[in-house]
C-alpha cells in the first residue's frame, strides 16, 4: 500500500467557467489557471502522482504548454492514472475536500464522484468528497480562490487483481 496526498489552489476570476470534480458549476466566477484550473482533479493528480512516487502534475502538464491551454482536467487524470497503473498501481479509494466560501458545493458533490469514479475506473464508493468554508478567514473566506486536497491509497495491481 502507498499513500499520497495532494494540494492545489486557483483564484476566482470574472470571465471564467467554474468548475470542480469535472462539473461546470453555474457561478459568477471561475478559477484562473492555464487548463480549465479545476482544483480539486488536480490536487487529487498530484496525490496519485505523489503515492507513487512519480512527481507532480507540473511535471507531466507544465502550466505554461500551450497543449494544455484550456485543458479538460478530468482528461489529465485519467492521464495521470494511466501512469499510475503503469507504475503497478491501483487506486484503493480517494478522500478529498474542497475549500470555499462560495458557492455552495453540496448539490454538486455526487455528480462530482461519478464523474472522478469513472474516470479512476473505480465505484463511486471509493471515491469521497468534502466541502468546507473557512468561516470567512483568509483567501478562501474572502472569495478571491478555492482550494482543494486530496489523499489517496493506492494497492500494488499484482496483490490486488481484482482491483
Amino acid at each position: 500500500m502507498r499513500v499520497g496526498c495532494g494540494f492545489d489552489v486557483h483564484r476566482l476570476v470574472p470571465g471564467r467557467r467554474l468548475v470542480l470534480g469535472g462539473i461546470e458549476i453555474p457561478y459568477s466566477l471561475g478559477l484562473e489557471g492555464h487548463s480549465d484550473a479545476d482544483v480539486l482533479l488536480h490536487a487529487l493528480a498530484d496525490a496519485l502522482l505523489g503515492g507513487a512516487a512519480l512527481g507532480d502534475i507540473g511535471r507531466y502538464f507544465p502550466p505554461g504548454d500551450p497543449r494544455y491551454k484550456d485543458a479538460d482536467s478530468l482528461a489529465l487524470l485519467q492521464e495521470v492514472y494511466r501512469m499510475v497503473k503503469q507504475a503497478g498501481y491501483r487506486l484503493g479509494n480517494a478522500d478529498t475536500i474542497i475549500i470555499a466560501e462560495r458557492p455552495k458545493l453540496s448539490s454538486y458533490i455526487d455528480a462530482m464522484r461519478e464523474r472522478i469514479a469513472g474516470a479512476l475506473e473505480v465505484q463511486k464508493d471509493r471515491i469521497g468528497i468534502k466541502a468546507t468554508t473557512t468561516e470567512g478567514l483568509g483567501f478562501t473566506g474572502r472569495g478571491e480562490g478555492i482550494a482543494a486536497q486530496a489523499t489517496v491509497l493506492l494497492l500494488d495491481s499484482d496483490e490486488c487483481p481484482g482491483l
